[in-house]
């Protein structure tokens, strides 16, 4: 994924030595005897001594205080269309401001950002952008949200609060694109502050994510319901890997789960894989198995299924559920035409989920 950067416009220096700036106490973790903490942000539950890091390399033990090593440390900047996070159903054809830290609380194989979500901060160039300057530089380039991805962003939790706090008060939405690998607190309290999240549902086997992504399946799908009970606009991705994600039987049964946990109207999006870091050995996912993937979700019932990283393949458009007609037009990140009215379907009035207006 192409990450241009706006880091020149912002203020700051570079980062290659720790700076107190970026040093605030994390959230969501408990302190144990003997100087240790347990954090509590995401699964993994990391039981850390004191001068040492969790898992995620950002997080680090100083005397029996957890400190995020990464608030307002942004290590890549950019103006994306907000199809290309990609939500389709939520402010179509607007910009999205995007940001990320460096780390991850997971090492998925086929990462196409590893070489900042698989470093320490202090291994990357970063600028301090504070959340205020942020929501500056996000509307002063046009943008109608900030987008918060790239690397994981769950790790860099207290930077995008507040990040979305003060985009919410200069009138910009924010949009977290997330693997989903969060435990419900802290996602009960992200989901007071953001607009929409696009969860990566990177397989649907315990297989799968023991093996490839260095983590596990419940606790996201336990993340997404929580997500749709709390009324968060979500969108699911599945990246579909030839051999290790892409039989009939996982395509069914993720499109079943969807179904039963969260309702018709979540999109789900069937992407193509090509081949990056630890998976160059794999070929690009075939396009008659991404057809047969939205194929299978559009027969369970799924309203709105698609085919991504297939730029003018006809599973790009959203299709009006009652009339059948177009009612978005893509091709790639642009928007050929949008037919959608108070939220409805311009052709025969049906209801189209999704958040339409800014």
């Amino acid at each position: 994924m192409e990450r241009r950067n706006f880091l020149t416009i912002a203020a700051g220096a570079a980062a290659s030595d720790p700076d107190a700036r970026y040093t605030v106490e994390a959230k969501f973790y408990e302190k144990l005897p003997y100087r240790k903490i347990k954090c509590k942000l995401c699964p993994r539950e990391c039981v850390i001594d004191d001068r040492e890091r969790g898992y995620c390399g950002v997080r680090e033990n100083r005397n029996g205080t957890y400190y995020t090593l990464v608030h307002s440390r942004v290590c890549s900047a950019h103006v994306d269309p907000i199809e290309k996070k990609p939500l389709f159903h939520f402010l179509p054809g607007t910009l999205a401001f995007s940001v990320a830290t460096a780390g991850c609380n997971v090492n998925c194989k086929m990462c196409q950002n590893w070489e900042i979500s698989q470093v320490r901060p202090e291994q990357v160039r970063s600028e301090y952008v504070p959340p205020a300057r942020l929501a500056q530089l996000a509307a002063r380039s046009g943008c109608k949200s900030i987008a918060y991805t790239y690397s994981e962003p769950v790790i860099f939790y207290e930077y995008m609060s507040d990040a979305a706090d003060a985009g919410r008060a200069a009138g910009l939405k924010s949009a977290v694109v997330t693997g989903g690998y969060i435990q419900e607190e802290p996602l009960k309290q992200l989901c007071k502050r953001v607009d929409a999240i696009k969860v990566d549902l990177k397989g649907y086997s315990e297989k799968f994510y023991r093996e490839v992504v260095n983590g596990e399946l419940k606790p996201v799908l336990n993340a997404l319901v929580t997500i749709r009970k709390l009324s968060m606009w979500t969108e699911i991705v599945c990246l579909v890997i030839p051999t290790l994600n892409d039989s009939d039987q996982e395509f069914r049964g993720l499109a079943k789960w969807v179904k039963a946990n969260l309702g018709t109207d979540v999109p789900v999006h069937f992407t193509r894989f090509h081949p990056e870091y630890l998976l160059k050995n794999l070929p690009p996912t075939p396009v008659k198995t991404l057809d047969r993937a939205k194929a299978i979700a559009d027969a369970e019932g799924l309203r709105y299924v698609y085919v991504g990283n297939l730029p003018g393949h006809p599973g790009e458009n959203t299709y009006c559920p009652k009339c059948r007609r177009a009612v978005v037009e893509r091709a790639g990140f642009t928007i050929r035409s949008l037919r959608i009215r108070a939220g409805k379907c311009a052709h025969c009035q049906e209801m189209i989920a999704g958040v339409w207006g800014a």
